[in-house]
């Protein structure tokens, strides 16, 4: 497999329609809304979005979240220390060879050399950082997003108690109609140093593409957020023809002020000479 050869930059265009794409836990699970009132989704979030895609792909994924965890490892520490290689090389407290071990997490784990990755654990002597070639913007919504605000109810206690518990009664939260976009690069420089090839890049698109399959939850049910349209572009050198922010403003994604439905969207591109993107609708 070849190391990445040449810049990538990206785009993606999503919807949500009756869902909360990304609750804040500092504001009671609210939808995440900068101070402007336009919906947000952290960068974190569409990484760990992103993750899920990938290992549904089969691929060895470092970061897996609890209920997704497929190899029996309850924290990252002890999935990192089940690596034998790496296991050795934090044995030697007075030289370690951080490089090495970032190469080697580089090489067993997908998202560590796409996105980066801290080897930094309690009782732990070596402390390593891995930068990552990919890197995500915060998804905003193109318009300030209307949130409904819901009062639910269970049907039952949760322990033994006479009468109605205060946790039968909580709220839930949706954006009722927004579209959403995020940018993105994969840098040459930092490719070369974790090893990640042009057939990694081939798959973070592929996740992007399907971004919200097998995402479906109570606060996202089935077909409430779909991916609408991603912008793939791919330069003829590592450091690119044209820099990321003039390639992300050549896509201009807009929606009347009453809008409601995504048939209502308008993206216009404009052609950057010797540059053009490849166009994918979502899946």
């Amino acid at each position: 497999m070849t190391v990445l050869n040449k810049k990538i930059d990206f785009a993606v265009v999503f919807s949500v329609i009756n869902a909360n794409p990304n609750g804040d836990p500092l504001n009671g699970n609210r939808p995440r809304q900068n101070f402007d009132g336009f919906g947000e989704v952290s960068d974190v979030c569409l990484k760990r979005k992103i993750r899920n895609r990938l290992q549904d792909m089969g691929e060895s994924i470092f970061v897996q979240s609890d209920e997704r965890a497929t190899d029996g490892f309850k924290s990252l520490k002890d999935r990192a220390d089940s690596v034998s290689e790496l296991a050795a090389l934090k044995k030697d407290k007075k030289n370690p060879d951080t490089a090495l071990y970032a190469s080697r997490a580089s090489q067993e784990w997908l998202d560590v050399r796409a996105f980066g990755q801290v080897f930094a654990f309690s009782g732990d002597t070596l402390s390593v950082g891995v930068r990552g070639p990919v890197s995500i913007h915060p998804a905003i919504s193109l318009q300030p997003i209307n949130v409904t605000s819901t009062q639910i109810t269970k049907s039952v206690n949760s322990v033994t108690k006479d009468g109605k518990s205060s946790d039968t009664m909580g709220m839930k939260h949706r954006v009722d109609f927004g579209v959403y976009q995020f940018r993105g690069s994969i840098n040459t420089q930092l490719a070369e140093k974790t090893g990640f090839t042009n057939e990694d890049a081939q798959k973070i698109k592929d996740a992007l593409i399907t971004l919200f399959e097998n995402d479906a939850s109570s606060a996202r049910p089935d077909g409430s957020m779909e991916v609408l349209k991603v912008y793939w572009w791919e330069h003829d050198s590592k450091m690119g023809q044209y820099s990321s922010a003039k390639v992300h403003r050549s896509v201009q994604v807009s929606l009347p002020d009453d809008a409601s439905t995504v048939e209502q969207l308008t993206i216009t591109h404009t052609e950057l000479d010797g540059l053009t993107p490849t166009i994918y609708d979502g899946k």
